[in-house]
């Protein structure tokens, strides 16, 4: 089994909203409903930069405490 390391190089580019303190990443949106793409999208963000803490704000809603959404990544 060959155990060469490939590169892979990604086409897009994935652009953090705010990073605060280099400690929670934000991630802001104003949508209807969070969508299965906002989840793997929070959880690629986790783990590209090497952080445990991300919050999603979803100013769409009725109550702002309704659309923060909390994820912690354990390593």
């Amino acid at each position: 089994m060959n155990k060469s390391v490939k590169c892979l190089q990604l086409e897009c580019i994935y652009r953090l909203d705010i990073l605060v303190e280099d400690c929670v990443i934000l991630e802001l949106k104003s949508v209807e409903k969070i969508l299965p793409i906002h989840e793997a999208q929070r959880l690629t963000y986790l783990k590209l930069t090497n952080h445990k803490l991300e919050l999603l704000l979803n100013f769409n809603v009725p109550i702002m405490k309704q659309g923060i959404k909390r994820l912690v990544l354990h390593l």
